[in-house]
């Protein structure tokens, strides 16, 4: 197959090419991203076209990359700065139309559009299956977001019978060579890598989580995975992907600490003071997403993909905190720590 990947140069990009270069077919790749990577694995198979999507000049890019091509992965999006709406605006509901009505002039068979379990209304303890409210976490700019462009999906597969439209719903995506964009994204300015190191060196004994907190991981080579099986089969609809749920005592367990429960609305009221005065880039909304995501049901995913992940969320979490600690990059710029806070430096106020 001809895939036309946008934003493959990122966490969830990485992933599927990495995906893509293990599978046993000779695929042709054309990446589009903002900055296209030097080389190394896994962007040296990829043809590159540079692109900014919440450009209005967009479109010759475009129609250029998506000529002759069979499928479509759209995983480009901007989560910062949060504080700057209108150019999240632009980059992703622009983009994702931009996106769509390329896919459809070049006469692409199949779309693949990468959401979030951010699009989910929250939930109870139970996990939710893939017809559960989309409505987006409340007061989450990423949640809402997410949810809108699922919208705007479901317009374009009605429009476009003829198109075979798939929506993957990961919950929070991890992997070692992508904590110098976190850090860059939600920690910094005031990034506390020495309190890390003590938590990846087992040397802090309590840890304070918010209370009643459960969460899933998926590994970005997981996703990169279902990625695939679904470009394989062209299966559509929607799939949840994730590992295994971890309690907070799970979490605490991975750096060998005790947990001690602290009152949700605690813990954002420090989150939205910090924010606000500049300290770190998590905003409240983004603390909402982790932790009042519903967990979710990958049933539909483990039965109709035969999709396994084999990463668990406590390998995945234990993987992330070596990986903050030692603010390891990958060979892109999406996934450099300098490069986003340049970006977030640039950007003009909206």
């Amino acid at each position: 197959m001809k895939i036309v990947i946008t934003g493959a140069s990122g966490n969830i990009g990485s992933g599927v090419l990495r995906a893509l270069a293990a599978d046993d077919e000779d695929h042709e790749v054309v990446g589009i991203c903002r900055r296209p990577p030097a080389g190394g694995p896994p962007f040296d198979a990829v043809s590159w076209q540079a692109c900014d999507l919440g450009d209005e000049d967009c479109r010759g890019v475009l129609d250029e990359a998506m000529a002759g091509a069979d499928a479509v992965v759209h995983l480009a999006w901007m989560f910062q700065p949060t504080r700057r709406q209108l150019r999240l605006h632009r980059a992703n509901d622009h983009g994702t139309t931009a996106v769509l009505d390329a896919a459809r002039r070049a006469g692409v068979k199949h779309v693949v559009h990468m959401s979030s379990i951010g699009a989910y209304r929250p939930a109870g303890d139970r996990p939710v299956p893939e017809k559960w409210p989309t409505t987006g976490i409340p007061g989450s700019v990423y949640g809402i977001g997410k949810a809108r462009a699922e919208t705007t999906l479901t317009g374009f597969a009605s429009d476009n019978p003829d198109i075979a439209v798939t929506v993957l719903r990961p919950t929070l995506v991890a992997q070692r060579a992508a904590s110098a964009s976190f850090l860059a994204l939600f920690f910094d300015p005031l990034a506390p890598r020495w309190l890390i190191r003590l938590l990846r060196d087992g040397r802090i004994p309590l840890l304070p989580l918010p209370s009643g907190l459960r969460v899933q991981l998926v590994h970005a080579d997981d996703v990169g995975d279902a990625v695939v099986r679904v470009l394989r089969t062209q299966a559509t609809g929607t799939f949840n992907l994730a590992a295994e749920p971890l309690t907070a005592a799970d979490l605490a367990q991975v750096v060998g600490a005790r947990a001690v429960p602290v009152p949700s609305a605690i813990m954002r009221a420090a989150v939205n003071l910090l924010w606000r005065a500049r300290a770190i880039r998590m905003s409240p909304g983004w603390f909402d997403v982790g932790t009042r995501s519903p967990l979710v049901d990958t049933t539909r995913a483990r039965t109709e993909l035969d999709w396994v992940p084999r990463t668990s969320s406590a390998d995945c979490a234990r993987e992330q905190i070596i990986g903050l600690a030692d603010a390891t990059a990958g060979p892109s710029a999406a996934l450099a720590r300098a490069k986003l806070r340049e970006d977030h430096r640039a950007t003009p106020a909206s």
